[in-house]
């Protein structure tokens, strides 16, 4: 579980080079090779959330010294928000994600793989939702543990599952493998995005297993496009 009292200056999550529908990048450049994932655009998805219908009691931060300014929005089949990206290094212990890369880290995260096992950051593409609070409770909203996330970022789409979760008054943030796959600086300690990405989170989905980003790929794909038919 992710609880950083600290925040970084511009942090990031990472995603997953190689998917099933996208052939992997041999290279270990912070660029992916391909502009998305899916069949679904970013400019489409964007259409959508245009407009937001607060669904949370009050705003969250981005980071802990920044106003609360970030609302929970509703949609039909999908809740949203833009915020920016810090980076979830937690989970198990790998050569990018370890205590000494990640001053935050640890080895534990909220949704466990099925084999019980810790998430893996540095591979594995998911999203941390906040905390339940008074601000508001993800699981009021069909919001779970291998849930369904489009992550958009400079006209890319990366799809992530829900995997852990943070503070109860800061939004934004995702794993290693997220960023990387977005082309953002993946470094727990000094990477991330400090505003432009796009969460949106479809309302009752769940990977099986979480672990495989094959399958959040091909549920999100199909997720993604009756989001578009449905707002």
């Amino acid at each position: 579980m992710c609880s950083r009292t600290l925040t970084l200056a511009a942090v990031a999550g990472a995603a997953l080079l190689a998917t099933a529908a996208l052939p992997a990048s041999a290279s270990g450049s912070v660029t992916p090779r391909s502009a998305q994932e899916g069949s679904v655009s970013a400019a489409e998805l964007l259409a959508k959330v245009t407009s937001c219908s607060q669904i949370s009691s009050g705003k969250y931060k981005t980071d802990d010294e920044t106003s609360a300014t970030i609302p929970v929005c509703g949609k039909n089949g999908a809740v949203f928000w833009k915020a920016d990206m810090d980076i979830d290094c937690d989970g198990q212990v790998t050569s990018k994600c370890n205590g000494d890369a990640d001053p935050w880290f640890q080895d534990d995260t909220a949704f466990h793989q099925s084999d019980g096992k810790p998430l893996r950051a540095e591979s594995l593409p998911y999203v941390v939702v906040p905390s339940t609070s008074s601000i508001w409770k993800y699981t009021s909203y069909g919001i779970k543990g291998g849930g369904v996330v489009a992550v958009i970022y400079n006209n890319k789409v990366e799809y992530a599952v829900v995997g852990d979760t943070g503070p109860t008054k800061i939004i934004g943030e995702a794993s290693y493998a997220t960023a990387k796959a977005l082309g953002i600086d993946p470094d727990p300690a000094t990477g991330g995005a400090d505003s432009g990405v796009t969460y949106i989170l479809f309302k009752n989905s769940q990977v099986s297993p979480i672990e495989s980003h094959s399958a959040a790929v091909s549920l999100g794909d199909s997720l993604a496009k009756q989001f578009l038919q449905n707002n």
